[in-house]
């Protein structure tokens, strides 16, 4: 088991978290709300494009929907997600959160404000990196109080073979 396998996902935001959560509220402090989101959200998405393409590099058979199903026990880890997965097949992936401890843990934390851009806007820019010929829908989210999260990620129709 890697390093990064033993500490989930779930333990290494939160210790993010500890160190982002300063530099947000200095920002916060010389620029204004708006801006540090703004800055905070940027950051965050470029870094979300690179672990997922860093991830992608490390499939033996290329990155493609299933390998990336399969990637999806990182994130559970530490029943860190409570998932009902709807479909899992070569074209697509959908599946509803019902329970989000990153959600409760940056409330707990008191970043519930920035929780969206710490962890709920990295999953567009991993999909871009991992796989571009997939994408991902996404109407609500439980950090942004709806009732599940609803990950809908859809092979694209040009991809399709």
């Amino acid at each position: 088991m890697s390093a990064e396998e033993e500490l989930g996902i779930l333990a290494r935001r939160r210790i993010e978290a500890g160190i982002i959560k300063p530099i947000y509220e200095t920002l916060c402090a010389h620029l204004g709300k708006d801006r540090a989101q703004s800055l905070i959200g940027e950051a965050i998405a470029k870094t979300a494009v690179e672990a997922g393409r860093e991830c992608a590099a490390r499939e033996p058979g290329g990155a493609d929907i299933r390998s990336f199903v399969e990637l999806q026990k990182l994130w559970t880890q530490d029943d860190a997600l409570e998932v009902e997965v709807l479909r899992a097949d070569d074209t697509g992936f959908s599946y509803d959160v019902h329970r989000c401890r990153y959600a409760e843990m940056y409330r707990d934390m008191g970043l519930g404000e920035i929780g969206h851009l710490l962890s709920c806007n990295r999953d567009h820019g991993f999909i871009e990196g991992y796989d571009p010929r997939v994408e991902l829908t996404r109407t609500r989210t439980l950090m942004s109080d709806g009732q599940c999260c609803d990950f809908r990620y859809q092979v694209k129709a040009a991809a399709k073979k």
